[in-house]
């Protein structure tokens, strides 16, 4: 099971994973916002790999210069990656690890609280391709991950906002009453400290379902609750060069996939009113979209890695609160409305 340490003594725990694997060296994979801001205050004495920061560095020439540099550092099947980041470094960083010399070990240290909660735990590491998210990747858990919130101090409300749809997620997953506690909390006024117990509480959900299925053959595919119509919207944002946080498409096309869940398992009206009154409530916009677009969302959803068969679009839809139900498909027609109705939810 993958080793998790939540602490505010980020560099201490570093040091003590570092001691206990014994590596023959260590290699630091970062991007240029981290090491500006985040590396000075953890000063550890190792060399770094850094790449250009974002979604759209997420690729192939990023992932070549962290093996070029692997090399160039000589690093060995014996040595140790620490992917310090958010989630582009943790998914790229430990697809980059576990394909080096046929894979070695690596820790991740989340830098933003989406990382925290969902990129980097789990396994699932990889990078964008052809303009399609994650569409080259393996399945690879860090030796161990380090959370800690005093990382999260500096986020912009953007950050903040993104992590916490994936922890909303989450909640919906477990329970109504942890999905209700999360939309009772205000991420952007707490205190971070406050925002630990929820945080591991929500890590945990996810935990049991990757432990349960780590190679997503069945139940781990409920974690992907929002995704087949948020990859849409973010690969649409992509195309048009303005991107979209990972988390905002994520909080969008779970009110998409509640809609579609109203639709064909009576999954309650009052709730997708109430979610998207919160989306609007708390600052997460609305994306661009009308019903032109609906073509090439309908497109992206297609290609999602999820689907069975090239005919068929998979979601995961809820039955109620805490109650999902993976593997559920829907007509072309039967997804366009639910994006008329989130258009008209959304006042779009």
């Amino acid at each position: 099971m993958q080793k998790i340490l939540y602490t505010n003594n980020v560099s201490e725990a570093i040091e003590s994973l570092v001691k206990e694997i014994n590596p023959v060296s260590v290699h630091i994979i970062t991007d240029e916002n981290v090491e500006r801001d985040v590396l000075a205050r953890l000063a550890l004495p190792y060399p770094r790999i850094v790449v250009k920061a974002g979604d759209e560095h997420k690729n192939i020439a990023s992932l070549s210069q962290i093996w070029a540099g692997l090399i160039e550092q000589g690093a060995t099947r014996h040595s140790l990656v620490i992917n310090i980041g958010g989630g582009v470094i943790t998914d790229m960083g430990g697809f980059a690890a576990a394909t080096y010399k046929r894979g070695i070990k690596f820790i991740n240290v989340p830098t933003t609280l989406l990382s925290a909660v969902d990129a980097a735990v789990g396994g699932k590491t990889g990078i964008n391709f052809e303009g399609f998210k994650n569409e080259i990747g393996a399945f690879a858990p860090a030796d161990a991950v380090v959370i800690s919130t005093i990382l999260f101090a500096t986020l912009p409300r953007e950050e903040l906002l993104s992590g916490y749809a994936e922890m909303i997620k989450h909640g919906l997953l477990s329970s109504e009453k942890e999905y209700n506690e999360l939309l009772n909390f205000h991420i952007l006024d707490a205190n971070l400290e406050s925002l630990l117990p929820l945080l591991e509480k929500s890590v945990k959900v996810k935990e049991r379902i990757v432990e349960e299925d780590p190679k997503e053959h069945g139940i781990r595919r409920a974690l992907n609750l929002g995704h087949t119509a948020g990859h849409a919207f973010e690969g649409l944002a992509l195309e048009r060069d303005t991107p979209m946080p990972h988390g905002y498409a994520v909080a969008y096309g779970m009110l998409v996939e509640m809609i579609l869940s109203h639709t064909l398992l009576q999954y309650p009206s009052a709730e997708l009113y109430r979610y998207a009154s919160y989306l609007k409530d708390n600052g997460y916009g609305a994306p661009a979209i009308d019903c032109k677009d609906y073509d090439a969302l309908v497109e992206y959803m297609r290609h999602d890695k999820k689907n069975l068969t090239r005919d068929t679009i998979n979601f995961t839809l809820l039955a109620s609160p805490g109650n999902p139900l993976i593997d559920r498909t829907a007509s072309e027609s039967d997804i366009r409305a639910s994006l008329d109705i989130f258009r008209d939810l959304m006042g779009i």
